[in-house]
């Protein structure tokens, strides 16, 4: 059902609804679409039993959408995605005076299985970062040094790859190591630099002006043909450099993210500090990485100890 086949109260709450996570949750435009295209399906399913306000609705409605996808065969993960949309709309329409009670208070769904991601070991991504300085020290022009300074980024400061395209020359405090991140929810964070880091991101300095033109602006790291550095070329990047590594699993730029962090645990830093250096708003993101390295330390008892 589209959305202009629903009654024009769930219309009204719909575009609202759109409002408030774009200006005051600030969350992106490919979240905003999901979480839109959910809600839709719900108010269409509602419509069709006959429902026309948010007043009408009960957790009896709720139950039976879900269930009905359970039926047509959709993952846990769709299914506690959407039934998180649900609390979070109905939540929204309580507070925003649309509704007096929330029908979702009591709305379960299965929880979403959360497989452990394949991780870069500590040898790998130093073999990572070695290739990619000595495929620099082959080349002509700024490209390879670029290249080593954005994987060091990526590994020694755990950055997403859209805080690391969106990094300004003035993103830098060079005096305390320190580089300013903007991250999701429009909040900002300092996350240290590592030496290696340091050294990596002043060679590239050192030939950026080979790549800067007109419309670089203050970006710190470019494209080919001087733009600010497009996120399709930073995983390009990232696969094809990995690629050189004997047995590293083929990761993206959010695996020298995980690879970070899990190094970081297993060098006995605390959960509360992996936590705000990746910029988790909740800690049970970041506890992932307590389940990888619980798992790592299991293989190697089974593989080491005589007694196993």
């Amino acid at each position: 059902m589209s959305s202009d086949e629903i009654a024009v109260p769930f219309q009204q709450a719909i575009t609202a609804y759109r409002r408030h996570l774009e200006g005051e949750r600030h969350l992106s435009e490919h979240t905003v679409r999901a979480y839109i295209g959910d809600l839709t399906e719900l108010l269409g399913h509602v419509s069709r039993h006959g429902v026309g306000t948010l007043s009408e609705i009960s957790i009896h409605e709720l139950r039976g959408w879900l269930a009905g996808q359970q039926e047509d065969g959709a993952a846990r993960a769709t299914l506690s995605r959407r039934a998180s949309v649900a609390r979070g709309f109905f939540g929204w329409a309580v507070r925003d005076g649309r509704i007096t009670a929330d029908p979702s208070l009591r709305l379960a769904s299965p929880k979403a299985s959360r497989p452990l991601p394949d991780i870069l070991d500590q040898g790998q991504a130093a073999s990572l970062m070695d290739e990619a300085q000595a495929r620099a020290a082959e080349q002509e022009g700024p490209l390879g040094y670029r290249d080593v300074a954005i994987l060091e980024m990526l590994y020694g400061s755990g950055l997403r790859v859209s805080e690391l395209c969106a990094l300004d020359l003035t993103s830098l405090d060079r005096d305390r190591s320190l580089v300013r991140v903007h991250g999701k929810g429009d909040k900002d964070r300092m996350v240290p630099m590592g030496r290696p880091a340091l050294r990596a991101v002043d060679a590239w300095l050192g030939r950026r002006p080979e790549l800067a033109s007109a419309g670089s602006g203050p970006a710190l790291f470019l494209g080919a043909r001087g733009a600010r550095i497009d996120p399709r070329v930073v995983r390009r990047l990232v696969h094809r450099h990995l690629g050189l590594v004997t047995d590293a699993p083929d990761l993206g730029p959010h695996g020298l993210r995980h690879a970070m962090a899990t190094h970081l645990l297993e060098g006995g830093a605390d959960l509360r500090s992996v936590q705000e250096l990746l910029g988790h708003s909740s800690l049970a993101t970041t506890q992932i990485y307590t389940h990888v390295t619980s798992e790592r330390l299991q293989q190697a008892f089974q593989q080491a100890h005589p007694r196993a």
